[in-house]
């Protein structure tokens, strides 16, 4: 099975989309300035012609409005008001970081969790590492992405997980994964 890959944007930059390897996911997250409709259109259909799947954070009535592939919920969102979707193309993922947010995660009814931060990083010096992400993989049915502190160095411990993809925002936006790269 072929690795995915996710990339969180914050922005709809259509040269730096277009940088990246047509098989990168996006999700659009932005918890800084409000959405702009205009932009989140051109965002969905710049995707969809390029066959690129997006996915848009934590507002489920814009990823139904504007076309979105899915929703993602982040760890801190809670609520389970999410897990009972009537439109059965929108598929939910979302992010945990202990087993309390995993099983949050699969109560909201998310597909793919992202289990998060995997290796330390320049925000993140505690991270579960691959003994304990293998133990919270170990706990659910759903797909595993694998998020934070992932480099070339650490994409190769990644393989010790065998996870479903990887999600990264510097490593994909500085030089990776290329086609070349190819699957773990």
């Amino acid at each position: 099975m072929n690795i995915k890959y996710y990339y969180f944007i914050d922005e709809f930059n259509k040269n730096e989309i277009e940088k990246l390897s047509p098989q990168i996911s996006l999700i659009y997250r932005n918890y800084h300035k409000k959405n702009d409709p205009k932009e989140l259109k051109k965002l969905v259909m710049h995707c969809k012609n390029n066959r690129r799947k997006v996915y848009i954070s934590n507002n489920l009535k814009y990823a139904i409005k504007y076309n979105f592939d899915g929703l993602y919920i982040p760890s801190f969102d809670k609520n389970l008001r999410f897990r009972n979707i009537a439109r059965k193309k929108l598929e939910i993922i979302g992010s945990a970081h202990n087993t309390i947010e995993l099983k949050i995660k699969e109560k909201q009814g998310c597909s793919i969790i992202f289990l998060s931060p995997i290796f330390e990083n320049e925000k993140k010096k505690k991270s579960l590492d691959i003994i304990r992400t293998n133990l919270l993989k170990n706990l659910t049915e759903n797909k595993i992405v694998l998020l934070g502190g992932i480099n070339l160095k650490t994409l190769k411990r990644s393989k010790l997980c065998s996870p479903y993809g990887i999600a990264a925002i510097s490593w994909i936006k500085k030089n990776g994964p290329s086609i070349n790269t190819g699957p773990l």
